[in-house]
């Protein structure tokens, strides 16, 4: 298993570079995006969600002396 710290170095990576490309999707007016753009910004607030409650879940659960990696 890997160790908890890098994993949450990873995921924080990861939310990282969601947020930049969200954040480049949106510096566009609503209107001048595609509709293939509007599906990733989709998929990228879902994904942003999903790594976001991973994180949440790990951090809650080793706060309270419990395996992190129990989900």
């Amino acid at each position: 298993m890997s160790d908890p710290m890098s994993f949450e170095s990873d995921l924080l990576g990861r939310i990282t570079a969601l947020v930049t490309e969200e954040h480049d999707l949106r510096q566009q007016p609503e209107h001048r995006l595609t509709p293939e753009e509007r599906q990733r910004m989709r998929e990228l607030e879902s994904d942003l969600d999903q790594c976001w409650d991973m994180l949440r879940r790990r951090r809650a659960h080793a706060e309270v002396g419990q395996d992190p990696w129990v989900s």
